[in-house]
C-alpha cells in the first residue's frame, strides 16, 4: 500500500478512553508516520490531546459523537441504542464505507464483536468470527483462537477454527503449512470432551496441505510454542489469556518487589538491566496487545479494555501492519482454499460418517467474555 494507512479509532473505548486512545495514537506514529487517524468520540474530550501534539492533530480527524458503549452493555441493548450513533459504530461503519483500511477498539467486547459482525458481515463460510490473539512464545509467536467471541463449540466448529487460524498463521509468518493442536486436558486420544475428541478426528481425517494437525495440547504448551496453531472455544481461551496476562503481571511485582530488599539486590538490578529490560520486551510485546477479529470481512482489532496507551498503540501498529500488507484479502484467499480442501476431504469420507462425529446441539447462543 502506497498511500498512508488510515486507522478509525473508538476513541471512547475501554476503561480510560481518549486519555489512552490519543497518546497511543502519538506513540505510534512516532514508530510509524506514514498513518492518518480518524478519531470517533466526544469531540470535547479528543481535542486538548491534538491541541497538545501537533503531530497528531496534522494527521487526525475527529468524527463527533457523545454516545459511547458501555464496558457492561449487553449486545442486544447496545445494537438498538447505538447503532449508527456510537463511537464503536462508527470506527466500524467507515472501515465499511472504505473511508479506513482497519478500526481499532478497546470497547466491549461482545459489543464490537455483534457490531462488527452486523455492519461489516463475514467472510464466506464463516459463521462466526473468532478472537484471534498472537501469543508470544519460547520459539516466536503462535496464533491462539478463540480467546473469547463465542462460549462453547461442536466438532465442526472446532475445524473452522483450525482452518481460520492456519490461514492467520500462514500470512502473518509467511508459514507453508503451520502446526495445529486442539487445546485439551491431556495428549492422550481418550481425554477430554466428546466435542474436542471428534474434532480430533475430523482433523486427522483432513490431510490438508495447508495445515499440520499434531493432535491434543495442553495449557503449557502454548507458552512453549509447541504448535503453531492453538485451537479452542472461547471459554477456555480467554481463561488462558487471563491466566496468562496475570501471571505476567504476578512475575513483574516480584521482580520490582524482589530488586528492593537489599542494597545488594539494588545492585544485582542495575548490573543485570538491560537483561531484565530484554525479559520485560518479551514478556509484553508490542504484538500480543489483543486479538483480531478474524473471519469478518473487514479488518477489526480488540485491544484490552484496560490496555494503557503503550498496549493500545501496539493494537494499532497490528491492525496497521494487516491493513498494509493486504493481510486480511491474503487470510481469507488462504481460508477459501483450506475450506475447499475440507469439502473434498468430506465427501471421500462420507456424510454419514461426519455426522456421527459431530454433535448436532452446536452452539444455540453466541456469548462472548472481554479480553
Amino acid at each position: 500500500m502506497d498511500r498512508p494507512v488510515r486507522i478509525a479509532l473508538d476513541a471512547m473505548g475501554g476503561d480510560f478512553g481518549p486519555s489512552v486512545v490519543a497518546p497511543a495514537a502519538a506513540a505510534f506514529l512516532n514508530r510509524q508516520p506514514n498513518a492518518v487517524f480518524l478519531m470517533f468520540g466526544d469531540q470535547k474530550q479528543i481535542e486538548p490531546y491534538l491541541t497538545a501534539n501537533p503531530i497528531l492533530a496534522a494527521a487526525t480527524t475527529i468524527r463527533h459523537t457523545d454516545f459511547a458503549i458501555g464496558m457492561a452493555d449487553k449486545p442486544s441493548k447496545a445494537l438498538r441504542a447505538g447503532r449508527r450513533t456510537s463511537s464503536m459504530w462508527m470506527a466500524i461503519e467507515a472501515v465499511k464505507k472504505g473511508e479506513a483500511d482497519c478500526a481499532v477498539s478497546a470497547g466491549n467486547t461482545g459489543v464490537l464483536m455483534a457490531m462488527s459482525k452486523v455492519c461489516l458481515g463475514t467472510m464466506a463460510q464463516v459463521d462466526r468470527p473468532a478472537l484471534a490473539a498472537i501469543w508470544p512464545t519460547l520459539r516466536g509467536r503462535s496464533i491462539v483462537l478463540d480467546v473469547g467471541a463465542t462460549i462453547g463449540a461442536n466438532a465442526q466448529r472446532f475445524v473452522d477454527l483450525a482452518i481460520m487460524g492456519s490461514a492467520m498463521a500462514r500470512s502473518l509468518f509467511s508459514l507453508e503449512r503451520p502446526t495445529v493442536g486442539l487445546l485439551n486436558v491431556g495428549v492422550e486420544v481418550i481425554e477430554g470432551a466428546e466435542e474436542i475428541k471428534a474434532a480430533s478426528h475430523l482433523l486427522q481425517d483432513l490431510d490438508s496441505p495447508t495445515l499440520k494437525y499434531r493432535g491434543f495440547v495442553k495449557g503449557d504448551d502454548i507458552g512453549k510454542g509447541t504448535v503453531d496453531v492453538v485451537v479452542t472455544e472461547g471459554f477456555t481461551g480467554n481463561i488462558a489469556l487471563k491466566t496468562a496476562e496475570g501471571t505476567q503481571k504476578q512475575i513483574a511485582a516480584l521482580l520490582r518487589e524482589g530488586r528492593g530488599h537489599s542494597l545488594i539486590a539494588k545492585l544485582g538490578f542495575i548490573i543485570a538491566r538491560n537483561a531484565f529490560l530484554e525479559f520485560k520486551a518479551r514478556m509484553t510485546p508490542r504484538e500480543s496487545s489483543g486479538a483480531l477479529l478474524l473471519g469478518l470481512d473487514g479488518v477489526v482489532f480488540k485491544s484490552h479494555g484496560g490496555a494503557s496507551a503503550d498496549v493500545f498503540s501496539g493494537a494499532i501498529g497490528i491492525a496497521h501492519d494487516i491493513a498494509r500488507h493486504g493481510l486480511l484479502e491474503e487470510i481469507r484467499d488462504r481460508m477459501s482454499e483450506s475450506w475447499e480442501e475440507h469439502a473434498v476431504a468430506l465427501e471421500g469420507g462420507g456424510q454419514a460418517s461426519i455426522a456421527t462425529v459431530i454433535s448436532a446441539d452446536g452452539v444455540t447462543d453466541s456469548k462472548f467474555t472481554p479480553i
